[in-house]
């Protein structure tokens, strides 16, 4: 069994960040550790909700780790609410790096064209530097445009997102997947780019017409699972696309769905059959 490590936020409440991609990354098989970053009585989406920062306890956490011999078979970074952090999280990609593992990047913190509320541009140009560490990142368009300086656009076309998708890869990351990628009306999808390779792949599939908060969580989470099963990144690609949507589709099926996140957990069998368990 493979061993994942995954940092990120803990919403107590709310169906995103560590409280998807905990069950999510187990139900597929693999063994899951977190770092919590931060604790939050609930997503941010909700009103009066508390937080509390838990940067200091990332240290010492990993020592303790290095002390007992423990490593990771890949790591994967979602939401971090700080350049401190972002620093924090650079130096252990270098403790934990191995020949053999992977780091997967998730740059949470913009989308719509605009960066989240606690983000500025200089904690985007900090992100690059960590995609840049990375050997796989999951930006959607909106951070990829702040991360690469190109403009930020609503209608676009495919020679654009290729020249996102290359800029991107100077990062250094050796594969680049933009999510929420649409040529046409009525579709959606994701496309990549292997660098080393200089291949793209477009995953399109039906544009469901609901937003929900941590579907974006929900998609690198089965990523990173499925990779843990060990499909290459282009098989992972339309497994985490599918069960997003999945867990779309039954949540606007469900007349008493709950507004603040996706009936992921219901979706788990379909997804568990898409892998073979």
């Amino acid at each position: 069994m493979k061993r994942i490590l995954t940092i990120q936020d803990i919403s107590c409440v709310g169906k995103c960040s560590l409280t998807v991609a905990l069950p999510i990354i187990s139900a597929m098989g693999v063994e899951t550790a977190i770092i919590p970053t931060a604790v939050l009585s609930t997503h941010t989406m909700f009103k009066n909700f508390t937080f509390h920062d838990l940067t200091d306890e990332i240290v010492p956490i990993t020592k303790h780790w290095k002390s007992e011999n423990i490593g990771f078979d890949s790591i994967y970074t979602g939401y971090l609410g700080s350049i401190d952090q972002i620093e924090i999280i650079a130096n252990l990609f270098d403790e934990f790096k191995t020949e053999d593992n992977l780091i997967i990047v998730d740059p949470v913190m913009a989308d719509n064209g605009k960066l989240y509320p606690a983000f500025d541009e200089a904690f985007a140009s900090k992100m690059a530097t960590l995609c840049a560490k990375a050997d796989i990142i999951l930006p959607n368009i909106t951070e990829a445009s702040f991360m690469t300086g190109m403009e930020y656009k609503e209608k676009y076309d495919e020679e654009y997102i290729k020249e996102m998708l290359i800029k991107l890869s100077n990062l250094g990351a050796k594969i680049s997947v933009l999510t929420g990628v649409s040529f046409n009306e009525g579709t959606t999808g994701v496309m990549g780019y292997d660098r080393e390779k200089g291949e793209y792949y477009y995953y399109p599939h039906k544009r469901i017409d609901a937003v929900y908060h941590g579907t974006g969580d929900i998609f690198a989470s089965t990523f990173v699972g499925a990779m843990g099963n060990n499909l290459t990144w282009k098989e992972a690609i339309p497994v985490a696309a599918d069960y997003t949507a999945k867990c779309i589709e039954l949540t606007l099926a469900d007349k008493k769905g709950r507004w603040y996140g996706v009936n992921f957990e219901e979706a788990i069998p379909y997804l568990l059959k898409r892998i073979g368990k």
